[in-house]
């Protein structure tokens, strides 16, 4: 079988190299942003469900030297293409990323096994997608109902964990229907393309198990008026900054 065609990029400044497929979903900010708002510490376990290329795992290991983060993504070619991202980054020690398919359930090695769980999910179901192809990318199509995805997740993270995604902010309502019955002391942080316009983008984190309230926090621009990004979008993007969720 051809392999397919990749491209060679970098993401945080230079600080991380990445390959991923040429064609079809191609790493944007939004990883950057949820490995931003990963507060783990010292050599706290992560899950990357849906890891892709691996692009967020990256970004959180070139920020937290000690962390060790597992991925899983239902396309092998993707998943290795993750491991040999790690490899080329030097950071293979520490990352390592398989096959994995959300919608079997979580295996049972990986139940309540991450003090983190985080995740870019695809973003649209079937039917809200303009599909041109028969075929969906499932990175960007669900094939894994938005409920289900979460309570992956939940299933995956320790007692106390974190459970952390960002995803489209008009499915907010989604996000928090699956999260309640599981987690609580639920953080939003919108991301506004620029001032003054509706968020397009939403971080979510909770805590799994707790009954907390829930917050929204003030979230960040990430354009200014002249299209540059902002001084707080920039120290995320290129200074490896975090966010505090």
């Amino acid at each position: 079988m051809t392999r397919t065609t990749t491209t060679r990029d970098t993401i945080l400044a230079g600080r991380v190299r990445l390959s991923q497929p040429a064609e079809g979903y191609r790493v944007s900010n939004d990883a950057v942003f949820l490995a931003a708002s990963v507060g783990a510490s010292g050599a706290d376990t992560v899950l990357d469900v849906g890891c892709g290329a691996g692009a967020a795992s990256l970004c959180l290991a070139a920020r937290l030297a000690d962390v060790r983060v597992t991925g899983l993504d239902l396309d092998p070619e993707r998943a290795a293409l993750a491991n040999e991202n790690a490899v080329a980054n030097g950071w293979s020690d520490r990352l390592a990323f398989a096959e994995g398919d959300v919608g079997s359930g979580p295996p049972e090695s990986l139940a309540g096994a991450f003090g983190h769980v985080m995740s870019n999910p695809p973003y649209l179901p079937r039917e809200r997608a303009d599909l041109r192809d028969s075929e969906a990318d499932p990175s960007e199509i669900e094939t894994v109902p938005l409920g289900e995805w979460v309570a992956f997740m939940a299933a995956c993270a320790a007692p106390g964990g974190r459970i952390q995604l960002v995803h489209r902010a008009d499915r907010i309502d989604e996000i928090l229907a699956a999260i309640r019955p599981v987690a609580g002391d639920i953080r939003l942080f919108p991301l506004w393309p620029r001032d003054g316009v509706p968020a397009k983008r939403v971080l979510v984190a909770a805590r799994k198990g707790s009954r907390g309230p829930s917050e929204v926090r003030a979230g960040l621009a990430v354009h200014a008026a002249d299209g540059s990004y902002t001084e707080a979008a920039r120290a995320i993007l290129e200074d490896a900054r975090g966010i505090d969720l």
